[in-house]
């Protein structure tokens, strides 16, 4: 009976190891990339089909450490968990927060860093909107892409102010240059790297973010094996200063 068992325990073990992402990957040369293409310096699309940006950078290291090509599976913030889980991706990335809902149908890799939510506003507007209770009025036009941890932010701490859902987050920046709305409520690194592209537009106290976050690389539940790798990747990476480098390109020298 005790062979029998191990037996059983033997066999289990090993159909659940020839599971592992790691394993799919490495057999199929291929990568599966869920992104949204839309998130500025994370991950963009360009008008000629191709994606560009840090996470991107990042993914084809991923996939070249495997021998693999990347297979981009499109996805948007608002049907990125169900996206993630219905197309079987092995990676999810392009400027991700870390939720708890999201920890719910995933797992996550580690932390790439602290990237709170801030607002972005009109240089010359920038003396009113410093603070939640400036901008929670009915009065203040708060605009924002659907289905993200943006709109979440505003419908649990700005439930006074005025909401407008925008369909493109790519386009959205220009609402505030012209007037059509007063706060976007983002994360400090696209607010940090927009301003640069929208001299009109200011990155309101980047170093004292109203709502702690952090960036990280979503990866499917339970699958240990590939949770493994995918942190030593990314150890490497920042030890060997691979990140910091395709990080320059984006966000600037990383403090």
């Amino acid at each position: 009976m005790k062979t029998m068992l191990f037996s059983a325990l033997l066999l289990v073990s090993g159909v659940a190891q020839a599971q592992s992402h790691l394993d799919q990957v490495r057999e199929s040369k291929t990568l599966k990339v869920c992104t949204t293409g839309d998130y500025k310096p994370y991950s963009y699309l360009r008008s000629d089909g191709q994606y560009e940006g840090l996470d991107i950078s990042m993914a084809q290291s991923l996939a070249e450490s495997l021998g693999a090509k990347v297979q981009w599976v499109p996805t948007t913030w608002k049907t990125l968990s169900e996206d993630f889980v219905a197309q079987h991706c092995d990676i999810a990335l392009g400027g991700v927060s870390v939720t708890l809902k999201r920890q719910q149908i995933a797992w996550f890799a580690q932390p790439l860093g602290v990237d709170g939510k801030i607002p972005l506003v009109r240089c010359a507007d920038k003396a009113k909107y410093q603070t939640i209770e400036q901008i929670n009025q009915p009065q203040v036009r708060v605009i924002e892409p659907a289905g993200g941890t943006n709109e979440a932010f505003v419908h649990s701490h700005l439930p006074n102010a005025s909401l407008t859902l925008f369909h493109d987050n790519v386009t959205i920046f220009q609402q505030l240059v012209d007037n059509k709305a007063d706060v976007m409520i983002t994360d400090a690194s696209e607010a940090l790297f927009q301003q640069k592209h929208y001299p009109q537009l200011c990155a309101l106290n980047p170093d004292q973010p109203m709502q702690y976050g952090e960036k990280a690389y979503m990866i499917p539940r339970d699958d240990m094996s590939w949770k493994q790798y995918v942190d030593q990747w990314l150890h490497l990476s920042t030890a060997t200063g691979d990140y910091a480098r395709i990080a320059e390109q984006w966000l600037g020298v990383i403090k």
